[in-house]
């Protein structure tokens, strides 16, 4: 094997497999945090518009649903009717 390959292999490797560090420039660092924290607000901020979205368009479908009856008022199915009475606790055989 020559020493090129072996060589690019111990790169793939140490750079494939090792932790994810820090960058030591404090400039570079700061600019890293800022876009992480930036990434975190535009993730927040989508998700609380996609939640009203999902919030102004269940309700938009209730309503475009009920429009034909009054809204808010459900339809009553019919009741079962039926006989019951009622069965006492079960008695177990006392161990011995």
């Amino acid at each position: 094997m020559s020493s090129l390959h072996r060589r690019a292999f111990l790169q793939f490797r140490s750079f494939a497999f090792n932790a994810p560090r820090r960058p030591r420039h404090p400039l570079l660092r700061i600019a890293l945090g800022l876009l992480g924290v930036a990434l975190l607000l535009a993730l927040v901020v989508v998700g609380v518009f996609v939640g009203a979205a999902m919030l102004a368009g269940g309700m938009l479908w209730r309503l475009w649903v009920q429009r034909g009856g009054r809204a808010g008022v459900r339809r009553r199915e019919p009741a079962f009717d039926g006989s019951y009475r009622v069965v006492g606790k079960a008695q177990l055989p006392l161990a011995h």
